[in-house]
């Protein structure tokens, strides 16, 4: 086994620095495969090139200007600690979860340039390709962490209802409370939210 390792560490050692970044994402996909950890996306952390990791539309989360500044300087002082969860299909990869530290990546010129205008990811729900496994994994991930805007929220729960998302399946899906997506929905406006319901007319007085 040393000898094997050996002999690929010296082969990928003579490659240029973009050969050796596709040839070491190569061997983790392989070890990938043969993984106890094999169902765990941590265990195979990817550096690809920046322009293919794509922001999503949809993230409610937002971070203040201070936090923001913290978080350029963690990546600066600590470097990235955390990869960029993300969705692949054709060549790109769309943020899941870590949609400011792929903005730090690509904004700051002293973390692009240190590491070399790639970004870690990995990648999530590679068999789930509805944007709406995407919109709830961001959401489980966001309040995981007791960070999510409300007038952001109530958009996504409009989103997923116009994707025929039951409350019951919402409420599961993103952690919440039945009476939590009924509110939410209600901040959007019940008129577009209901609007596929029969209502018997009111009754007028005499």
């Amino acid at each position: 086994m040393g000898d094997i390792l050996l002999k690929l560490v010296e082969e990928i050692k003579t490659l240029s620095e973009a050969e050796k970044i596709a040839a070491l994402n190569e061997v983790r996909k392989a070890l990938h495969e043969i993984s106890p950890f094999h169902d765990e996306p941590v265990d195979c952390v990817l550096w690809v090139p920046a322009d293919q990791v794509e922001a999503n539309d949809y993230n409610p989360n937002s971070v203040a200007p201070p936090e923001m500044k913290l978080l350029q300087h963690s990546i600066s002082e600590d470097g990235y600690t955390q990869p960029i969860v993300a969705f692949g299909a054709n060549g790109y990869y769309e943020v899941v979860d870590g949609f400011h530290r792929n903005r730090v990546g690509k904004e700051c010129k002293d973390v692009r340039d240190r590491v070399h205008g790639y970004l870690p990811i990995t990648i999530i729900n590679a068999e789930r390709t509805d944007k709406s496994d995407r919109i709830a994994a961001t959401i489980r991930h966001n309040r995981a962490r007791g960070k999510h805007a409300v007038s952001g929220m109530s958009e996504i729960v409009l989103e997923l209802s116009r994707r025929n998302w039951s409350e019951q399946k919402i409420s599961r899906e993103l952690g919440m409370e039945p009476d939590e997506v009924l509110r939410l929905k209600q901040i959007t406006g019940l008129a577009e939210l209901f609007s596929d319901q029969e209502f018997s007319e009111a009754w007028e007085a005499e």
